[in-house]
């Protein structure tokens, strides 16, 4: 790859620099990770600043990408989604970002995640059942021309750690 496309690579690959975090910054943070529903309101009290001030941190904290949004934790088995499995992917060097687009296209798909050792790709997917789960990893990912070769290891249990409140 020529140096003047890696350079062009590794700019788009980069966000802005964030500004520096004080103490206030990570109460916020660590109140709406435990409560992404929390008023502008009892954020501000909990942190002891005016209401404005927590609304413009907040604000800030979004536009500069340390907030990537808000959500609920889900429960998948309780969802539908009984089978749980990580599968590690082995892919062509440099597909990265195309190969990144097609799994985030996948039914169930959880967390992707580019890695470095005996694999390439951490992906994690939620399914209603074995069945589902087979298709996804024989038809789907297997069927994307980036992907070299994958390993399914099914997940019995787990527990997402939740910040303290």
């Amino acid at each position: 790859m020529a140096p003047e496309q890696m350079a062009e690579m590794t700019q788009d690959a980069l966000p802005p620099p964030a500004r520096p975090l004080d103490a206030i910054d990570q109460d916020i943070l660590r109140i709406l990770q435990a409560d992404g529903r929390a008023s502008i309101r009892s954020v501000a009290e909990r942190v002891h600043v005016s209401r404005a001030n927590a609304y413009a941190r907040i604000n800030r904290l979004v536009e500069d990408g340390v907030i990537r949004g808000f959500g609920a934790r889900v429960d998948h088995e309780r969802a539908g989604h009984s089978t749980s499995a990580y599968i590690t992917l082995k892919i062509v060097q440099n597909t990265w970002r195309t190969v990144r687009e097609q799994l985030r296209q996948l039914p169930g798909a959880s967390h992707i995640a580019l890695v470095g050792g005996d694999f390439d790709v951490l992906l994690l997917v939620h399914t209603p059942d074995n069945r589902a789960l087979r298709e996804l990893v024989l038809t789907r990912l297997q069927a994307i021309p980036e992907v070299l070769s994958t390993r399914t290891l099914l997940v019995f249990e787990e527990e997402d750690l939740e910040p303290d409140a």
